[in-house]
């Protein structure tokens, strides 16, 4: 009797340890508040700005500069971005501060004279660079939406600039990595040309004075004041077609976002200029009636469905999507249920199909891993999702030493020439050609979740052209899987974009018999090409109103809230 009871007690303790393991990945736990970006030092200011009193918009003001100083590769205010934000009373809407070609730019400005692509135009150096939008957007926001004074809100932003910044080993090598593409941006030595070790401090005076005056005279400083005339002095001296003009007619757009079901979720998410919305409703409503949770995480029947989604909507999105102020965009056909029923009718488990079997489009798309994204939950119920860019990492490389930013090469997300891809391997066509002040397209995905009418998560990441897979992912670990919210950004992801024909995987991360198994049905698999799929920032909701955030361990990324 006392070995039977001994075998059930030990039986028990098993169970309860195996029940107590499965979920005991969980990132910070927090009761109000929360933001989650790729620096301590940007969450911490967005966080303590909610402290204060303040909400989600004052916390993206904050939050946003905060990068600028903190992750020069990515945060910025040489660039721009797009915000999807939901509010308490379930109110939702989305920004876009995306950067705009200058009105010199022209169609062929990146073709030589046989009509070839000329290397490195439209990636490295001035003539790379798109009019920026993020202090346009940020302010805009906060306009709309915020409510704390301005100087309360940058304060704390300039102080951290002019105290300086400790280097981390990822940014150490991030910035020996790219040397001597900063000498040939830059025709003199500045900040980033001096080789930075871990554990030494960048301080960023220029940066603090150019934050100043812009505290203290407002957007209208970066657009229209002594900060235009410096910025767009240096732009042409350098070769660029930005002009005061240019900078001066820049306006941020509010657009209504793209909504769509999935199970009992309902996904609220980027509209063009911004790919993601669009094709993350097309994967998802694809994939929607499979079983995933049946097929399991990451196998290879599970990794066969979600491919197959993923390349029928790349190749739509290289054909039909551009900024919708100048290019007609069927959003609400390629998102329909009819639509995309028809699209999945040729796949079958036994083996891959082909790209070059799948029209849209006779194209390719490539754009920049090096974006940076952020997830704010105000105490208020506020949610944003932001993601913000330079496009490559440190943009152009171009640094205008007197403001003391980088600035963007955005202009490369354009279709110098349709059908080649670009920096990022993307194709684009011609809904993506460069006209003057249009914007270029993105696959940028902030997305916010809602569940049972409620706030659920709030996802999004850098990444390119991974961005959509990745957000897509982080999503379905939790929703299909089960995850906590840092397991469902710790999990390996993969990704394929119609083109090239391949399916990308982080290397090391998949048993070796999935991708014999995927081999075998004629997937091409590729392991060298993407260490990293995406750097996820997300928050989720629990059951009880806390709020768990996701900070990915492939970058600094880090969340603060209380």
């Amino acid at each position: 009797m006392k070995k039977h009871l001994f075998l059930l007690l030990i039986s028990i303790a098993f169970l309860s340890c195996k029940e107590n393991t499965k979920k005991q990945t969980t990132g910070l736990i927090t009761q109000k508040a929360m933001v989650v970006s790729a620096r301590v030092e940007a969450s911490k200011i967005g966080s303590d700005i909610m402290k204060q009193g303040g909400n989600a918009f004052d916390a993206m003001l904050a939050t946003d500069l905060a990068l600028a100083v903190a992750y020069p590769y990515a945060g910025n205010i040489g660039g721009g971005g797009f915000m999807v934000y939901r509010l308490a009373d379930g109110e939702i809407g989305a920004l876009d501060y995306r950067e705009k070609a200058p009105m010199a730019a022209s169609k062929d400005m990146y073709l030589d004279s046989l009509g070839n692509v000329i290397p490195n135009l439209s990636t490295r150096g001035a003539l790379a660079v798109g009019v920026p939008g993020t202090v346009a957007g940020t302010f805009e926001a906060h306009k709309r939406f915020g409510k704390l004074p301005i100087e309360t809100i940058m304060k704390p932003v300039i102080e951290l600039a002019k105290k300086g910044v400790v280097v981390t080993k990822k940014q150490e090598l991030r910035i020996a990595e790219k040397q001597e593409d900063f000498k040939k941006a830059n025709t003199s030595d500045f900040l980033f040309s001096k080789k930075w070790k871990e554990k030494d401090t960048i301080k960023y005076h220029k940066l603090a004075e150019t934050l100043t005056r812009i505290m203290q005279n407002g957007p209208e400083e970066f657009y229209k004041g002594k900060t235009a005339k410096i910025l767009a002095n240096h732009i042409q001296e350098n070769g660029g077609i930005i002009t005061e003009e240019d900078l001066a007619n820049y306006k941020p757009k509010w657009r209504k976002p793209i909504t769509f079901s999935y199970d009992d979720l309902n996904i609220i998410s980027m509209s063009p200029p911004s790919s993601g919305g669009i094709c993350l409703a097309q994967i998802m409503k694809m994939i929607e009636p499979y079983d995933l949770k049946e097929l399991g995480h990451n196998s290879q029947r599970a990794i066969q469905v979600i491919t197959e989604a993923e390349r029928r909507a790349y190749a739509d999105r290289s054909f039909y999507l551009g900024d919708p102020d100048f290019v007609t965009v069927p959003q609400e056909q390629l998102i329909s249920d009819a639509y995309l029923q028809g699209r999945m009718l040729d796949f079958s488990f036994e083996k891959a199909t082909k790209s070059k079997d799948v029209s849209h489009g006779n194209v390719e798309i490539i754009e920049s891993d090096e974006t940076t994204h952020y997830s704010i939950v105000d105490p208020f119920g506020n949610a944003i999702a932001v993601t913000t860019t330079l496009n490559s990492g440190f943009g152009s490389k171009l640094f205008c030493s007197e403001l003391g930013f980088f600035l963007n090469n955005e202009m490369d997300d354009f279709s110098s020439k349709p059908g080649v891809p670009n920096v990022y391997g993307l194709v684009g066509a011609e809904a993506n050609s460069i006209l003057p002040e249009k914007r270029m397209l993105s696959s940028m995905t902030p997305t916010i979740v809602e569940k049972n009418g409620k706030l659920h998560m709030v996802v999004g990441t850098p990444g390119g052209s991974t961005i959509i897979t990745s957000v897509l992912q982080t999503i379905l670990n939790v929703h299909e899987y089960d995850m906590t919210m840092q397991e469902a950004v710790n999990a390996p992801r993969f990704h394929h974009q119609w083109l090239p024909d391949e399916i990308r995987m982080e290397p090391n991360s998949f048993p070796s018999e999935t991708i014999q198994a995927l081999k075998d049905k004629s997937y091409t698999i590729n392991e060298e090409d993407s260490p990293v799929i995406g750097q996820v920032d997300a928050i989720l909701v629990l059951e009880n109103d806390t709020l768990e955030g996701g900070a990915d361990r492939r970058g600094d990324d880090a969340a603060a809230g209380f």
